[in-house]
């Protein structure tokens, strides 16, 4: 029977980014330029080196090492008949309400660091240039002082980004399990209903006909056990769920809520 693992690859294409905003600020403030003088010297041009023959391989040995032959094993049951089953994973993701919904807010959540990052930067910038402009008025220890100062208060922002953005993802990952573990119950429970044992992916499948096609039902199901993922508020990562056997078995909407963790308090 086929896992739901495609719908993890398939899920984080959607919640995942393939890089992140916080990525391209510049720590980097207040580097002096590196010293010294002009372009280095040309180096001169490099000999040409006297082509060698290609060196002969030793032949091959003519026989392999012989490998052992192992005794035949017993007849063993032979499996079932295939009673086969096909499933659009990315189809029931657009029809997943939970998906559609964690996909909107893992994208408003983002959205606002990104705003939030971008104001962040501007003001970091108007303070580098004010205190140029105050270079005149100070002596070297307190512009230097007063550089280590916004370089610090800089790295805390930066610290402060860099969590936010772990958190978004962590969400969004936490979230992505769930609706993956959801899905494999449900394909689970729907093969069985219809004595189906091999469950194949509708990518994989040059033709089929219509009764084989179990998306629908899928999809319907899906959304009955799984109508919405909780997600911790912003700036907070999920809790650690349990990994017991009675909680492996079970719909992620089955499970008890877990308590979150209280919100560390910040600078």
């Amino acid at each position: 029977m086929m896992s739901a693992r495609p719908a993890l690859a398939a899920l984080a294409a959607l919640l995942i980014p393939a890089g992140s905003a916080l990525a391209q600020s510049d720590p980097g403030f207040f580097i002096p330029p590196q010293g010294g003088g002009g372009g280095g010297q040309a180096r001169p041009a490099q000999q040409q080196q006297p082509q060698r023959p290609p060196q002969q391989r030793p032949p091959q040995q003519a026989q392999q090492r012989a490998q052992p032959n192992p005794a035949p094993l017993p007849p063993g049951q032979p499996p079932p008949a295939a009673v086969v089953g096909i499933v659009d994973v990315p189809e029931i993701q657009r029809n997943s309400t939970a998906f559609n919904t964690v996909r909107e807010e893992i994208e408003k959540r983002r959205q606002k660091l990104n705003d939030d990052l971008q104001r962040e930067q501007t003001r970091w910038r108007e303070e580098q240039q004010a205190l140029a402009n105050q270079r005149a008025t100070m002596n070297p220890e307190q512009l230097r002082t007063k550089e280590r100062e916004l370089q610090e208060r800089i790295t805390d922002s930066q610290r402060v980004f860099r969590d936010r953005s772990r958190a978004i993802e962590q969400v969004a990952q936490a979230a992505l399990q769930e609706i993956e573990q959801a899905l494999a119950v449900v394909i689970r429970q729907v093969a069985a209903s219809r004595n189906v044992n091999l469950v194949l992916p509708r990518p994989l499948v040059i033709f089929n006909d219509a009764p084989f096609d179990l998306t629908d039902e899928i999809s319907q199901q899906v959304n009955r056990v799984l109508r919405n993922v909780t997600l911790p508020p912003e700036g907070q990562a999920p809790a650690a769920a349990p990994a017991t056997a009675q909680g492996a078995g079970q719909p992620a909407s089955a499970r008890p809520a877990q308590q979150p963790p209280a919100q560390q308090q910040r600078r």
